[in-house]
């Protein structure tokens, strides 16, 4: 990650050295998320454009933008070749309060003023439906910032006449939208106006001069909101943190000060700070994100620390506690590796900068925010941006539990010699079926998050797998697993195309929740199954390789496959379904 890019920033940093910013980006790394970006806008989009480039750079995206010509969006949108030509895989359509074509007026009705609030709704409502029947990629929508001036004052807000109250109620209309229609985001710039602040943000010196419908200096603070919302729907979210516990859960050094006198609880100002952050902490743990102990401590302190009365985390909040002697980087590592992610998955949250360096040298793509005093760790850790939520699935909410569980079973693997034995006291359950509407944007979400098992690592929005599916030509399977610790949801889809007696694997992943327990195998005999029923002779694997999925290099040679091509460690694999046996033997298949 580069230093300059990361929260908290310096935005005329970044806009005096962006050039040499986007050098440095470009030779850092191979890029393998390549995306079409159409950047549709109501005012100048050059500088946004610019900036917004590099903070997909630092997410590892590799963006093309087309830009449309000023104050062109819904024109382009509606009747533009260029854009069809582009055939893009987002589009962000920018427009703020400038671009509301009417506002009320003192001598109209309420029954009039709904009347032009549907006609500018309605416009934008067409654009959105027009472009969802044409590219059927995400949409992202600016809001709308308050208006820089009240008319009315302080009753601009609840007079129906008010600037400040219709632009709120357009925006519910914008939000009603939203929740009724999937692969469609709104980019915050109400808040993000009041964060930095209305006054500056909406100088009228920049759009009289520029037609920016912001100030300069809120550029790289509005390109950083936009860039976490495209590297979520890309699958670059983290999911895990690994937090500190002295002067980072609480005040004070617990094995000095003893549980008693570490500051947490409501009795002074330092240790509300600590007692918010913890709250803080929870409620995203309630939202999916999985949470860890990485502490220099003996194990009996930190637990006291976390049993103390005034606290809101507990021990079984967490699905992992490294409190040990042991540098922090290794429980890093080991916290990945116990919970089958990646290093890059996890921020580490640490009040120390010595703890943190070290950690960030050893592991250069961990997160490992510049938190400073307790009153402003939410601030970092939350604008930072690391949990972005553009979906929220059933598994999401769930995760912390579902790791958990697969605690369990690595506490009862070890109790087992034989793995065989092992997996068959599981009690696994697969109930794998084509792909149904219920479970498209879970589909959609691992085809954008899984790096690991994911042989093309090839991404597909909710229309392309919904798309697929309804396809003749297409053969599409997802896998639900369960045990008898829980319910793991949805975790492996492969969607095949048929080529004429063969059927081409253009996707084969694999949740990392449920690797080494056999479901590839029960996959595999069920993709076989549908393949043979149709009269294909042939199954044709493809493996392209990335940073991210060495592990699953040899996966078609260990399923039987035959090598046919190999350039650059991309492969290509076949294997003729004669005499197909099947090789699942640990996972009962439910009946339809």
């Amino acid at each position: 990650m580069h230093p300059m890019l990361t929260y908290p920033f310096d935005p005329s940093e970044i806009l005096k050295k962006r050039r040499k910013i986007r050098r440095e980006l470009i030779k850092q790394q191979p890029y393998n998320i390549k995306k079409k970006i159409a950047v549709l806008g109501g005012s100048t989009t050059h500088d946004i454009i610019e900036i917004l480039e590099l903070f997909l750079l630092n997410y590892g995206i590799y963006p093309e933008f087309y830009e449309s010509e000023f104050g062109r969006y819904f024109e382009d949108a509606m009747f533009g070749d260029e854009l069809q030509n582009f055939s893009p895989d987002i589009v962000f359509i920018h427009t703020s309060s400038r671009n509301v074509e009417r506002f009320p007026e003192p001598q109209m009705n309420e029954n009039e003023i709904s009347v032009i609030m549907e006609e500018q709704y309605n416009k934008f409502c067409v654009m959105w439906d027009t472009l969802r029947t044409k590219f059927g990629c995400p949409i992202i929508q600016n809001n709308f910032e308050p208006p820089y001036y009240r008319t009315l004052g302080n009753r601009d807000t609840y007079d129906v006449h008010g600037k400040t109250n219709f632009l709120a109620r357009l925006n519910m209309r914008f939000y009603s939208y939203a929740q009724t229609h999937s692969s469609f985001f709104i980019n915050d710039i109400q808040y993000l106006s009041a964060d930095f602040g209305l006054q500056k943000w909406s100088n009228p010196l920049y759009w009289h001069m520029y037609k920016y419908c912001m100030c300069l200096e809120a550029i790289p603070y509005f390109a950083f909101n936009l860039s976490n919302i495209i590297k979520s729907i890309y699958g670059k979210n983290k999911k895990a943190a690994a937090i500190d516990l002295d002067n980072t859960l609480w005040g004070g050094v617990i094995g000095d000060d003893g549980p008693e006198e570490i500051e947490i609880g409501h009795e002074t100002s330092v240790g509300q700070a600590y007692s918010e952050f913890q709250s803080y902490l929870k409620e995203m743990k309630s939202w999916g994100v999985m949470l860890c102990i990485n502490s220099k401590n003996d194990l009996e302190n930190a637990i006291s620390g976390l049993r103390h009365p005034e606290g809101t985390l507990r021990p079984e909040d967490f699905v992992i506690i490294k409190s040990n002697w042991e540098n922090k980087d290794k429980n890093i590592s080991e916290i990945a590796s116990e919970l089958n992610i990646l290093p890059e998955s996890i921020v580490f949250i640490d009040d120390n900068p010595a703890e943190r360096a070290i950690v960030q040298g050893s592991i250069p793509e961990i997160a490992a925010p510049a938190i400073d005093r307790p009153e402003n760790y939410i601030i970092t850790v939350d604008r930072s941006g690391f949990f972005e939520a553009t979906e929220l699935s059933a598994e999401d909410l769930n995760r912390s539990d579902m790791y958990m569980a697969n605690a369990e079973r690595l506490k009862l693997r070890k109790s087992f010699e034989n793995y065989h034995d092992y997996l068959l006291s599981l009690e696994m359950t697969a109930e794998i079926k084509p792909f149904v509407p219920i479970y498209l944007s879970r589909i959609a979400q691992l085809t954008n998050k899984s790096n690991q098992f994911n042989l093309t690592t090839r991404r597909f929005t909710e229309a392309e797998i919904a798309a697929a599916a309804k396809n003749e030509e297409y053969i599409c399977r997802c896998g639900k697993l369960t045990d008898k610790f829980g319910d793991n949801g949805i975790v492996a889809a492969v969607i095949g195309r048929i080529n004429s007696d063969r059927l081409d694997l253009i996707l084969w992943l694999m949740s990392c929740r449920v690797l080494k327990r056999g479901m590839e195998y029960a996959m595999m005999d069920e993709i076989a199954a549908a393949a043979a029923n149709d009269g294909i002779k042939y199954l044709h694997g493809f493996y392209y390789k990335t940073q991210k999925n060495n592990m699953v290099k040899n996966f078609y040679a260990d399923m039987g496959f035959t090598k046919i091509y190999d350039k650059n460690e991309n492969t290509e694999w076949i294997l003729d379904l004669t005499n197909y046996e099947n090789k699942n033997s640990v996972i009962k298949i439910a009946d339809d």
